[in-house]
């Protein structure tokens, strides 16, 4: 079987389709994956083929600022983030510059299907162009509806430039959907297409042992990892506090710019999350679905102080499902840093819940089944 995989260049959208990526390939099938860049190198060390396809996401922040004459989103309630970015970047921009090297890479490569993440519009686009079976594959819990209605206004011109008329939300629910999300943590349903789970994270690699005084892993993921007044906060925040802090500040960052820290603090660039979260207590992160979705996996509570993109949406979901607490940007102080991991440390409640989706994200199918599913469906 061959698969052509479209992703918007950046390692919270590419990662997230790998796992079933390397599973294509260690089932034998032929793998090509549409990128700007491969983050990392992660997309090469499955197997599969990276192609370039369009540029990159800051490329598309700095077009899209060139149009404002200001900063992008300056001013935008939280609530209303997506509904700015994710037509303007990713429909008006970003599926205009890569579409047509999607399209000729998928008229060259002949795929059996083409599977594209949430944001890479020209995935669905593209499937039409060649009529291939379209696959999208979501990185976190949906985007609302309305922010999909818009998407498909923004998109409507670029299909048209292909004789093609938008079939609604950006084309993206067309075919199949591989939801990722627990069903506790999903309050949408897919509105047309067929559907399938996919585990979004690993399983643990040994049973949880939370450690004693309780273990809190900080991290704002690669995107806002250098950000050092979120880290300042949540650090004076715990200064004191009866807990052994990890921080993670990302390979391209410099733990020494946070200075000194307390002792009970350890600055690192980068650990496995599959290392740590087995001992922890507490994750405080930025809302990222990776980080999110790990921390899930493991049944550990939750603490998340939204940055930007889908941050904001995820932390309303931890909240929603009584896994954690959020802290937006006009809050975050180190008091409210201090209350909010007391009393996720001090009700039993959350740890109980976060149990709960813990049982239903390992109920997931994994990448393994999920990727017979497809060979089994679309393979010649």
């Amino acid at each position: 079987m061959r698969v052509l995989a479209v992703a918007v260049p950046a390692a919270g959208h590419v990662n997230p389709l790998l796992p079933l990526v390397d599973a294509l390939v260690a089932q034998g099938d032929e793998v090509v994956v549409a990128a700007g860049e491969d983050p990392g190198g992660a997309i090469a060390r499955t197997g599969a083929t990276h192609v370039v396809a369009g540029g990159t996401e800051l490329r598309w922040i700095e077009a899209l600022r060139a149009r404002v004459r200001g900063f992008p989103g300056d001013g935008l309630a939280p609530e209303r983030i997506n509904h700015y970015f994710v037509p303007r970047v990713f429909a008006d921009i970003a599926a205009v510059d890569m579409i047509d090297d999607v399209v000729a890479c998928a008229r060259r490569f002949a795929p059996d299907l083409v599977m594209f993440e949430t944001y890479a519009f020209a995935g669905p686009l593209a499937a039409a162009i060649i009529d291939a079976p379209p696959v999208h594959h979501l990185i976190s819990p949906m985007l609302p509806h309305d922010v999909m209605e818009l998407v498909n206004d923004a998109l409507s011109p670029l299909w048209r430039s292909f004789d093609l008329h938008v079939p609604g939300y950006g084309g993206v629910y067309q075919g199949l959907t591989i939801e990722v999300a627990p069903p506790s943590l999903e309050p949408l349903s897919v509105p047309a297409g067929e559907r399938i789970g996919l585990r979004p994270a690993p399983a643990p690699l040994r049973p949880a042992e939370p450690s004693e005084p309780p273990l809190v892993y900080v991290t704002l993921g690669t995107f806002f990892g250098g950000n050092t007044e979120v880290f300042g906060a949540v650090l004076e925040g715990l200064t004191g506090e009866n807990v052994e802090v990890v921080v993670t500040v990302g390979a391209d960052n410099d733990p020494s710019l946070l200075g000194p820290v307390p002792g009970n603090v350890r600055v690192e660039r980068y650990i496995p999350q599959a290392e740590l979260l087995p001992g922890c207590s507490v994750v405080i992160h930025h809302g990222g679905s990776g980080t999110m979705f790990g921390a899930l996996a493991h049944g550990v509570p939750q603490v998340v102080i939204p940055q930007g993109a889908d941050n904001f949406v995820n932390g309303e979901h931890i909240e929603r499902c009584g896994v954690g607490l959020a802290i937006l940007p006009a809050d975050l102080n180190p008091d409210e840093v201090r209350r909010c991991v007391r009393a996720v440390l001090g009700d039993a409640a959350f740890t109980a819940k976060a149990a709960e989706l813990a049982r239903e994200v390992a109920a997931m199918p994994d990448a393994n089944e999920v990727a017979r599913e497809l060979a089994d469906r679309f393979g010649r």
